[in-house]
């Protein structure tokens, strides 16, 4: 149907999406009184005008709760645009029926039975909205994209929520993994350009009074349901300044047959950064000649997914640069050598209990400086009962007393969710990884190791006090 609809209806933000249709799941999500859910109502209606057999489905987790938002919603956008000669409605079982014949039927996920029987009088079912979509269960979610098939392209999810417990299904389908099938738009109400001043001001207020809900409820952060140990205030008012990193990529470099050490070693000088927008390396600050740098690593373990190594200035306590990936101990280890070295030969400092093998690997390419255990003359770093309270106590004082220091969203967002135990452990919510705030606890112990190299098993290695 030719409909004339000015962009100046729409929030700026939104326009790029309005005809978005190759995607299969489109995620609209973040702060109170962003627009999200209008944007949705009015971009669907868009589609019921302009395409040929297009049947929408709108589910909350309650049905009932439809009537006075998403059914209300749809039809405050009719009239508000003059299109009620086009539309018909029935209250009474909430559906909606263009002229054209396409159709809007509202159900829950209360009475999965009823939504079984939903059929349209005009084709099938092309799109699903799926409005709070936090409130429900992924297995609900599962059976809606199982509906929706059919011949041909262009069926299409649209999911609007306010984000909540970073453990929360959502979370880790559609942000922990990149979907290339999911098109993802986060808002906030400083992109609602018709949203009333009053209420701005009232979100506003929340900046100075309670931070955290602030960073959460009107800022769309993901938030935690348990008390974090980390000062999440500080944190959430340090996630709201972060800027994005210098640089990002992975490292390339050459390898040769070292006679000498009957081996194969990486060759000096060869060790290069290779810009890529998906690298395992976010760089926030270059390395500097005459600079001390360390990193401490976490591998891959049990329970968790990353490998990760973190680099802090040895001197600042800036923190410069955070590898994070999904990568075997061989390519993490390879990696990680490359960072060390690309930061003026730093001291490295892996944890040594899940797996030896990438310290081995260090040791085997003569990376010369490996932090050692003291007392045991034994290279990388082991957590025990007696040192994870040492190390995780001195990061939560540097998270307190010097927040600025910490760059990365992820490893703030993993702070976030790293809470206190009923029994009293600090450990990350189930679910949630642990490995950015781990390696990062481990560098800044191990800055106290800083100290000229010497020669141990073989190869030069830094000595000097440690756990």
């Amino acid at each position: 149907m030719d409909v004339e609809i000015p962009k100046s209806a729409f929030n700026p933000l939104y326009l790029p999406l309005l005809r978005e249709d190759a995607c299969r799941y489109l995620v609209l999500y973040g702060g109170a009184g962003s627009g999200k859910s209008v944007f949705a109502a009015q971009r669907l209606l868009v589609r019921l005008l302009e395409k040929p057999l297009c049947n929408l489905l709108v589910v909350r987790a309650v049905a009932a709760a439809n009537r006075d938002s998403t059914y209300a919603l749809f039809r405050q956008v009719i009239a508000r645009w003059g299109l009620e000669g086009l539309f018909k409605w029935t209250d009474s079982d909430m559906r909606i029926t263009c002229a054209n014949g396409n159709s809007v039927i509202f159900k829950g996920l209360d009475n999965t039975e009823k939504l079984k029987s939903v059929t349209f009088p005009k084709g099938e079912l092309t799109d699903i909205w799926i409005e709070e979509a936090s409130e429900i269960e992924e297995q609900d979610f599962n059976q809606l994209d199982l509906r929706l098939r059919g011949r041909g392209g262009g069926r299409q999810i649209t999911l609007t929520f306010n984000p909540v417990s970073p453990l929360h299904w959502l979370k880790r389908r559609f942000f922990d993994r990149q979907d290339p099938r999911a098109v993802v738009q986060k808002s906030t109400y400083k992109d609602n350009c018709f949203l009333d001043q009053a209420y701005k001001e009232t979100l506003e207020g929340y900046r100075e009074t309670d931070p955290y809900y602030y960073q959460v409820y009107c800022l769309g952060e993901w938030g935690v349901s348990s008390q974090s140990v980390f000062a999440a205030g500080r944190i959430a008012k340090r996630l709201e300044s972060l800027k994005e990193p210098a640089a990002r990529g992975d490292f390339t470099f050459s390898t040769s047959y070292s006679p000498m050490w009957n081996r194969v070693l990486i060759e000096e000088g060869s060790v290069q950064f290779a810009d890529s927008a998906l690298g395992a390396a976010r760089v926030y600050a270059l390395p500097e000649k005459g600079k001390r740098y360390v990193i401490g690593g976490d591998t891959a373990g049990e329970g968790s997914d990353f490998s990760v190594a973190q680099v802090v200035d040895g001197d600042t306590g800036q923190q410069v640069c955070t590898l994070r990936g999904r990568m075997d101990e061989d390519v993490f280890a390879r990696q990680v050598y490359c960072l060390g070295k690309w930061y003026n030969t730093a001291l490295i400092a892996l944890e040594a209990n899940f797996s030896s093998y990438p310290i081995r690997t260090l040791e085997n390419l003569c990376y010369p400086r490996q932090y050692v255990r003291q007392g045991e003359q034994a290279l990388g770093f082991r957590t025990t009962a007696g040192t994870r309270p040492v190390i995780l106590a001195e990061l939560v004082e540097i998270v307190r007393e010097h927040t600025g220091w910490i760059c990365d969203r992820t490893t703030l967002e993993e702070m976030l969710s790293f809470v206190r135990t009923p029994q009293g452990r600090p450990e990350a919510q189930p679910g949630a990884h642990d490995d950015c705030v781990m390696a990062l606890a481990i560098a800044y112990h191990a800055r106290r190791q800083m100290d000229p190299p010497e020669v141990f098993w073989g190869c030069a290695v830094s000595r000097g006090r440690g756990y």
